[in-house]
């Protein structure tokens, strides 16, 4: 076994994961706790890739930039190891690495993030590690008059749906800047569109899109028997399109060693403890949290970090996850800001504005990782896309 030579009274902290909430909760201990814990953070990749901005990708808006992990984690005081997580002892609190190594631990968070699955043999899933390959030539030929109708679905489980209205409102602005008339369609398991959101938001987002003229299809199902071909139920609609995207479904990650839940997704309680596993934390896209976002996985870690902080006798009380969903839209045109408390599910004090509705106004709303890729942003050597 191989353990970081630190101060024997430190709390030793495992973070496994490379993303938001990786990132977050080491930030957030250097912040609550530095003297009390060392920490660790074990990520199967050496970048960070600003995600939620891949969807600009295709329409030639810039690409998302891209940040070494080595200097944040090195800026939350952290120790840096890449490779796999294989598996978990939490007996023995070790971890098993993919290189066969060893790390024990006195705390462990899991922000591993979810599996991606397409669910539609015959249609094209996004995928924000290769949004503009995958689309570009979709952009290019709705622009050339060879496309004329799209349908943008959900499938029933779905991955987090604001990227699907950012598409369908970026190509038909798209559409109507190059005088090309197109169809599009969404179709959503959803009452309304993004509903998370609540009401006010969401009557928000169905006036753009009909502005827009995009259809929505809500509180649907659709299967894709065929290239172009969607059956849509209730109500056994048929309709016929040039093309199809859809989002993903979302699937917990591979973990041994600890129990799993539906799907394969961690579960945790308010303060992000994993069930009958002593000292072993999630946060993120990996629990059982229904709504998967970057803000919200930021918001989940902050409370893991808070637990671990007081846990090793740092003057923390910590707070339960009590969940703010905040969501910037791109629309092809000026963003569009929405926020929302979440309650059994679904927003409530629902916002939505032209003016954004937190500081700094970036579409991953974390406390301590926000402000963090912001100076490294204003820096001469920060990482470009």
């Amino acid at each position: 076994m191989t353990t970081p030579t630190t101060d024997p009274h430190k709390l030793r902290v495992i973070v496994v994961g490379g993303g938001v909430a990786a990132l977050e909760t080491a930030l957030a201990l250097h912040e609550l706790a530095p003297q009390q814990t060392a920490v660790s953070v074990i990520a199967p990749n050496d970048e960070f890739m600003y995600r939620p901005m891949t969807v600009c990708e295709p329409f030639a808006y810039g690409t998302a930039k891209r940040y070494p992990l080595a200097p944040i984690v090195a800026g939350a005081g952290a120790e840096l190891i890449v490779d796999q997580l294989a598996s978990i002892d939490p007996d023995r609190r070790v971890v098993h690495l993919g290189d066969g190594d060893e790390r024990a631990y006195d705390a462990l968070v899991l922000a591993l993030g979810a599996k991606t699955h397409a669910r539609y043999e015959h249609a094209t899933t996004i995928d924000a590690s290769s949004m503009d390959t995958m689309l570009h030539g979709l952009i290019q030929d709705i622009e050339g008059g060879y496309v004329h109708s799209l349908a943008l679905v959900a499938p029933g489980r779905m991955a987090w749906p604001l990227p699907l209205y950012e598409l369908a409102l970026m190509t038909a602005a798209r559409a109507y800047d190059m005088n090309v008339e197109l169809q599009t369609t969404i179709v959503t398991p959803e009452d309304t569109p993004l509903a998370v959101f609540g009401a006010e938001a969401s009557g928000a987002v169905s006036r753009l899109l009909a502005a827009a003229r995009v259809e929505t299809i809500t509180s649907a199902y659709a299967e894709i028997p065929a290239m172009g071909q969607l059956a849509i139920n209730p109500g056994d609609r048929r309709l016929a399109v040039d093309r199809v995207i859809a989002l993903p479904e979302l699937f917990g990650p591979d973990v041994r060693g600890i129990p799993l839940g539906e799907h394969g997704f961690i579960h945790v309680d308010r303060f992000g403890a994993v069930s009958d596993c002593e000292r072993v934390y999630a946060a993120g896209d990996a629990t059982d949290f229904p709504i998967k976002q970057g803000g919200l996985a930021a918001q989940q870690a902050d409370v893991v970090a808070q637990a671990i902080a007081a846990l090793a006798g740092a003057a923390v009380t910590p707070d339960q996850f009590d969940p703010t969903l905040q969501g910037m839209l791109l629309t092809g045109a000026s963003p569009i800001y929405l926020s929302a408390r979440i309650t059994g599910g679904r927003g409530s004090h629902s916002q939505f504005s032209d003016k954004p509705l937190w500081s700094p106004p970036v579409k991953i709303a974390a406390r301590y990782l926000a402000p963090y890729l912001a100076g490294a942003d204003r820096e001469p050597s920060a990482s470009a896309a």
